[in-house]
């Protein structure tokens, strides 16, 4: 018998009656259906032959399968497969879903980001106009006023917001409509019967009552044209209501309510771009945008959906997303794709390996548990063997040096330690340098803020009182921060009570005196560290105050509503041994504030790159004026924090404040 027949002898004998019986109605059916016999019992005998198909191909998957997994081999490859390639398959089907999915989004994002900026925009513009429209001359009237400020307005924004409006009125009806809550201003998307518009509304107070902005930019094919370029063809569907009847188109439901398609509008000159490769099929987008609706009837309904649908390739969302990039972009998809081939070549070479990485990595990982038995006994002498130079050798030598630098660790973190010790003794110290008691002159208050940006300051502050009627302040700053400037803080504090605290202090000249200082850090310190200094001494008796400013940010005199910066004096400490200094007097009005502060305190950025600055220190302190001189100090430096939008600081800050009464 040859093999052939041995074959079908065999699957004779494994047949059952049920596979027999399917097996002939199988037949018949595809007899029928070659001869297109047609009838009530001919279509009962296609549909049998239907089912005995689905079982008969059921039951060859079982014999096929059991037939395959008798070899062991068969068995190890089967492995593999759902091992290996099965999940890779699975993975990359769903990174292709997931990044249709964001490509969708991201071009939602896009659109959406886009449309609002530009009512962010006319939002900005409706509020400068009201900042500007209070800050005009009384002389100018109230119609000049508004069509200056129109004209700025359309001379800097025409070329992004095409066709913006800029409308001054008497009427608050659509601002009321829009913000029934009662609030002042309204921006966003407005829709009027078929008509869509960005709009910002905004109350003005006037001279004579309250007058509304209303600046508007119609949505428009050509606006739309200009919207988010990376993105193809952009459609808007201005929705209504469905009250019920024939179904037209979709409908699109909102918070229990029901929505159709009123209107579109069509962005002029959008199509679809072309597709760079074959696998750059385009994706379709959806992104909901919210209206105010003002019915003809005056009916208001403040979130009218508006259904933005777009299109775009996927290859042009890339290009927004690697703009960075330059000219790398296309590198780094030859980069992408060969990694890709790598990892293939990777895979492949797993299905030969397997067997051996297996016994070698829990080889590796038993060696390395013991290893740490040994540590964990407190035995650091132990080593590990390395069979292999691979990365698992490597990570057994790590272990080992891991063993042999443990105790060297250990000494380290006791030097850390140490130094942290140090450096809180370090900052004890400092805040003893520091004026525990404040001076007692009559009529004079003072309060000082001191914030350092480590745990030492270089920053320095200090009062002395010279008699019964004079007191000296004292400001400086010192170059770097740290321990070296909390040091040479201590030996500027220490030198300048030397020269205070002698007889007859309060005669001798600030600028004599700030020259002696100089001296003494040309010569006792070295070339690279300086500070900058500023002195003033205040007669109660006289109401004069003498002062010298050694390359310090000018303390300001408050007087009235009106300031004077402290400027007399000269260039920083430190630098020339024979520096002549400056002196300035003058005499002080009755409730001034002396306000004296380091770089620290107007160097906060917010988050636009601008400065705090002099003038806006200068005007916090001008309201402030009338407070207490505690109250002034604390407010600044919320101010300045307030400015920065972040607690971390760059800089030591201090502030002095002295009331004069």
């Amino acid at each position: 018998m040859t093999p052939f027949r041995a074959s079908l002898k065999e699957i004779w004998h494994s047949l059952s009656w049920l596979d027999v019986v399917s097996t002939v109605a199988t037949a018949a059916g595809l007899i029928l259906a070659f001869l297109n016999a047609s009838g009530g019992l001919f279509s009962f005998l296609k549909y049998l032959a239907v089912l005995a198909g689905i079982y008969l191909f059921i039951r060859f998957l079982g014999w096929w399968r059991n037939r395959l997994l008798w070899s062991l081999r068969n068995r190890l490859i089967v492995g593999y497969l759902f091992i290996a390639l099965v999940p890779i398959l699975l993975i990359v089907t769903l990174v292709f879903l997931v990044g249709r999915i964001l490509y969708s989004q991201l071009g939602a994002y896009l659109l959406y980001e886009d449309i609002h900026r530009r009512v962010e925009m006319i939002a900005d513009i409706s509020a400068h106009i009201a900042i500007a429209h209070q800050t005009l001359p009384a002389a100018i009237t109230q119609g000049e006023s508004e069509r200056i400020l129109a004209a700025q307005s359309h001379a800097v924004h025409d070329s992004e917001l095409p066709g913006l409006t800029i409308v001054f009125s008497s009427d608050p009806t659509l601002l009321r409509k829009a913000t029934p809550s009662g609030k002042r201003s309204f921006a966003g998307l407005l829709q009027e019967g078929d008509s869509l518009s960005l709009i910002s509304l905004r109350a003005i107070p006037d001279r004579k009552g309250e007058r509304i902005v209303a600046l508007r930019v119609p949505v428009t094919q050509d606006f739309l044209a200009t919207v988010a370029p990376d993105l193809g063809a952009i459609q808007l569907n201005l929705m209504e209501r469905y009250t019920g009847g024939g179904q037209e188109g979709v409908i699109y439901s909102s918070g229990g309510t029901q929505y159709k398609v009123a209107g579109r509008i069509v962005a002029r000159n959008r199509m679809l771009q072309s597709a760079m490769f074959w696998i750059d099929t385009p994706v379709n987008g959806v992104s909901r945008l919210d209206s105010a609706y003002v019915a003809r009837d005056g009916k208001v309904e403040l979130l009218r959906p508006v259904l933005a649908v777009f299109n775009a390739r996927p290859s042009h969302l890339n290009g927004r997303i690697f703009t960075s990039l330059g000219e790398l972009r296309g590198s780094y998809l030859i980069y992408f794709i060969l990694v890709r081939i790598v990892f293939l070549l990777i895979e492949a070479a797993a299905f030969a390996t397997g067997f051996v990485l297996t016994r070698r990595i829990t080889r590796a990982v038993a060696d390395l548990y013991r290893g740490t038995r040994y540590v964990q006994a407190g035995d650091f002498s132990h080593r590990v063997q390395i069979q292999h130079r691979d990365q698992l050798g490597e990570l057994g030598e790590s272990f080992n040096q891991m063993t042999g630098s443990i105790s060297g660790l250990i000494e380290e973190q006791n030097k850390r330690q140490r130094l942290e010790n140090e450096i809180s003794i370090a900052r004890e110290v400092q805040n003893q340098l520091f004026p525990r008691t404040l001076p007692s002159v009559p009529g004079v208050e003072i309060e000082a803020i001191c914030k350092a940006a480590r745990s030492v300051s270089g920053d320095y502050y200090d009062f002395i009182q010279l008699s019964p009627t004079h007191v000296a302040l004292a400001i400086a700053d010192i170059s770097g921060k740290g321990i070296s400037a909390a040091l040479l803080m201590a030996s500027l504090q220490a030198a300048l009570r030397s020269q205070l605290l002698t007889e007859g202090s309060d005669r001798l000249s600030t600028a004599e005196l700030v020259a002696r200082l100089n001296k003494h850090l040309v010569r006792n310190t070295g070339d690279d560290r300086f500070a900058t200094f500023f002195i003033a001494v205040y007669d109660s008796v006289t109401r004069t105050v003498r002062y010298t400013n050694a390359g310090h940010l000018p303390a300001f005199l408050i007087c009235h509503g009106s300031s004077k910066l402290l400027e007399e004096g000269g260039m920083v400490l430190g630098v020339l041994d024979d520096y002549v200094y400056e002196e300035g007097s003058l005499e002080i009005g009755p409730d001034a504030l002396v306000i004296g502060y380091s770089d620290g305190l107007v160097e906060p950025e917010n988050v636009y790159g601008e400065e705090f600055g002099i003038r806006r220190l200068k005007e916090a302190a001008i309201r402030l004026q009338g407070a207490a001189p505690l109250m002034v100090a604390e407010s600044l430096m919320a101010a300045a924090e307030e400015w920065a939008g972040t607690p971390e600081q760059m800089d030591d800050m201090t502030v002095i404040v002295a009331r004069l009464r």
